[in-house]
């Protein structure tokens, strides 16, 4: 017993140290990843794919940034508090990817990325991807590369955290990025939602529950019923999309709160009418929209 409570603690998500553990137990090594290939899948069986010889570099590549988060237990929002950026990690980054080579003429690179924002490379890739940031704990150095990153034109999306405490940590940290600069919020009748396939309507159409938490019986014609089985803390029933713009009116980064949309990417092959009813209505044309008008804007 002891030497299994030893071993939960060094590879508890969260803990200090280099080691976290993954949906599905795995355990993997910050320091040692670089692709999502390289990570097994944990969901679903992931698709693979080939690009032409000589253009593999030629591509639009998934990349998922490393960060670390708070591990302090003054939070109220009990085990959901541990959850970090490896959430839906490596399936979500590989099943989009392969949409987007896919559904669009999108090529794509068929590993992803998986990095720090520390890493000398990550210049090389215009968009990256944060998932539950709600706790997210930037260095100085984090910091001034991030804000050099975006004033140069890269672009950062954001998804799937919840809550008004959770909204609050992630913009307490990216005021410290940029600072002074006001969040905008978003309507369905901003472009991004109609520049590959037209999802304007109201937002809260576009909430995609956790697998997990989904209310099963939920019945989308009568939008005011809960569409997940527990309550994801205060300021949590309404979807968000914000962005904050560069002096261009550009974004910069865009964030979705209060949605998973990343899990409809990950659950492929989990449920059939989850599928049917998020992933392909919801989170694949979500995620392509954002991706197309990111990289085009």
């Amino acid at each position: 017993m002891l030497a299994a409570g030893l071993c939960f603690g060094q590879f508890r998500p969260g803990n200090s140290g280099n080691l976290v553990q993954l949906e599905g137990g795995l355990a993997v090594n910050e320091d040692e990843l670089h692709t999502a290939r390289e990570t097994d899948t944990h969901s679903s069986a992931t698709p693979n794919w080939t690009n032409a010889p000589g253009f593999e570099r030629d591509v639009f590549t998934f990349t998922r940034v490393i960060f670390k988060s708070a591990t302090d237990l003054s939070s109220n929002r009990g085990r959901l508090r541990w959850l970090g950026w490896w959430v839906d990690y490596p399936d979500a980054d590989l099943n989009l990817s392969y949409r987007l080579q896919q559904l669009t003429s999108i090529t794509t690179d068929p590993d992803g990325r998986v990095l720090k924002l520390t890493d000398p490379t990550l210049f090389q890739y215009p968009l990256l991807y944060m998932e539950h940031a709600g706790y997210m704990r930037l260095s100085e150095e984090e910091v001034v590369i991030l804000r050099n990153y975006l004033l140069c034109g890269g672009a950062l999306f954001v998804n799937d955290f919840w809550g008004s405490e959770e909204w609050d940590g992630f913009a307490g940290q990216i005021n410290r990025v940029l600072p002074g600069r006001n969040w905008t919020e978003l309507t369905t009748d901003h472009p991004i939602f109609s520049c590959v396939y037209d999802l304007r309507g109201p937002m809260q159409k576009l909430q995609v529950p956790t697998i997990q938490f989904w209310n099963r019986s939920f019945d989308p014609n009568h939008p005011d019923a809960p569409q997940q089985t527990i309550f994801r803390g205060e300021g949590s029933e309404e979807m968000h999309v914000r962005a904050l713009l560069d002096d261009h009116r550009r974004i910069m980064i865009l964030a979705i709160h209060n949605s998973d949309i990343s899990d409809g990417w990950e659950r492929e092959q989990a449920n059939e009418t989850y599928f049917n009813q998020y992933s392909e209505r919801v989170a694949y044309p979500l995620g392509v929209n954002i991706i197309f008008y990111l990289m085009t804007h």
